[in-house]
């Protein structure tokens, strides 16, 4: 199909061979299942398909790589940006330029020759813009910040159907689109720093959550975090992972608790030493490594499934709270069936930084997140009752990570925020075409 300006936009219809595939994402429990699919390969079809969208109005969404949970869009359009798939590296400016279909995993490999960076965070699968918009949570986020803070400059189609490029400098758009979730138009390239990392100190340690109490882990990792530097970035995790022959030997009916870190600085065997003392080890991949393996470090899934979960942001880790939670769905609890992965990150350090953007709760000190699979109402039913335990230390909840929560929009983001994001759409998308995400 070609419409004006376009160069070979790919159009399908429900019935039509290779809509099932172009329609599906790493996210498999909530599927579109829009009246039109557009595949772009150019800033050009991306525009021309809002132009389509505006003409007949019909609800509009995007989609890169399928990690986050779509909005239902029946009937609407769905815009795909997988074939937008260049990356280029200027060594000397220390930037990146990336379409809107890039993975993390091709930046880092682009980056590397030169020593450098991305602020990419631990699945390497993910779209790097659609990570990025909603704040980014980076391998090195103390020491480097959110990745929304490291863009330099926005390529942006808005839902009015005009072409953008949004700056750091004094731009409300570039302001909206950094952490102010979606809504405001598809960002087809983005421009983002880069930083001088060729090796860095990290990996895991694992304790065996059936022999070494999980809440014990969890206030001796609370009182470390107290202790470390900001350039070290880490996080908690609780898995509950059930006895399945497809897993490995190693981790089947085993409950596994650990600590991630990563560091890019050279002490690094000094700093987690306290941590080698909680307990015998179940496993220890902690190592210095090239910036290439950080993926290692959390060894996120790489096939596509289907989950649910959401995100609070704390305002300061209380054990005995989090202690609880770890009770009500630890592999012990009364129909803690789906498993429920726990997972803590420590914020603060570069994270904390003002930035001209909307990404939220900077003061926050930890981000928790709960995640399940399996029928949503369940999996709610399971998690809210944990995440109420928390509500007094709560400031707010992560756009990011709200794993198929994101139809409710409460706590993600500050009044002030709602309100000039409420403004925003209305200059940028009068139609209303984002109305389905």
């Amino acid at each position: 199909m070609n419409l004006p300006g376009t160069t070979d936009l790919l159009l399908l219809r429900p019935g039509d061979a290779g809509y099932a595939e172009e329609t599906a994402g790493f996210q498999t429990g909530f599927v579109r299942r829009p009246a039109v699919v557009l595949g772009a390969r150019s800033a050009g079809d991306v525009a021309a398909a809002v132009r389509y969208a505006a003409a007949r109005d019909l609800p509009l969404a995007v989609q890169a790589t399928g990690h986050g949970v779509p909005g239902p869009l029946e009937g609407g359009v769905l815009v795909t940006t997988r074939r937008m798939d260049r990356v280029a590296v200027d060594p000397a400016a220390r930037t990146a330029r990336i379409e809107a279909g890039v993975r993390w995993g091709e930046v880092v490999a682009a980056a590397a020759p030169y020593g450098l960076a991305p602020p990419n965070g631990s699945a390497t699968s993910v779209g790097a813009v659609g990570y990025t918009l909603g704040g980014g949570l980076g391998i090195l986020a103390r020491a480097a910040g959110h990745a929304a803070d490291r863009v330099r400059s926005l390529d942006v189609v808005t839902g009015d159907g005009r072409t953008h490029r949004a700056v750091r400098e004094g731009s409300e758009l570039y302001w909206g689109l950094l952490g102010g979730g979606p809504g405001l138009g598809i960002v087809t390239a983005m421009e983002i720093e880069l930083v001088p990392v060729g090796r860095l100190y990290g990996g895991s340690l694992a304790f065996d959550g059936r022999r070494v109490d999980p809440a014990a882990v969890l206030a001796a990792y609370e009182a470390w975090t107290w202790t470390v530097p900001d350039e070290l970035t880490s996080s908690f995790a609780a898995v509950p992972y059930p006895d399945l022959p497809a897993l490995p030997p190693g981790l089947r009916g085993r409950y596994v608790v650990s600590v991630r870190v990563a560091y890019p600085g050279t002490d690094g065997e000094r700093l987690v030493a306290p941590l080698r003392e909680i307990g015998p080890v179940l496993a220890d991949s902690l190592r210095e490594m090239p910036y290439a393996e950080s993926r290692t470090i959390h060894s996120d899934p790489e096939v596509p499934h289907a989950y649910y979960g959401d995100s609070v942001v704390l305002g300061r880790l209380d054990v005995d709270r989090v202690a609880e939670v770890l009770r009500r769905t630890g592999p012990a609890a009364d129909g803690a069936d789906p498993m429920v992965v726990v997972q803590i990150n420590h914020l603060g350090g570069a994270l904390a930084r003002p930035a001209p953007n909307a990404v939220p709760f900077r003061e926050g000190r930890f981000l928790l997140r709960l995640l399940t699979a399996g029928d949503r109402q369940r999996a709610r039913a399971l998690l809210d009752p944990a995440f109420a335990r928390l509500t007094p230390d709560v400031l707010g909840r992560a756009v990011n990570f709200a794993f198929g929560a994101g139809d409710r929009t409460e706590g993600l983001h500050e009044p002030g925020t709602r309100k000039r994001l409420a403004g925003l759409r209305s200059s940028y998308d009068p139609a209303n075409l984002f109305r389905s995400v």
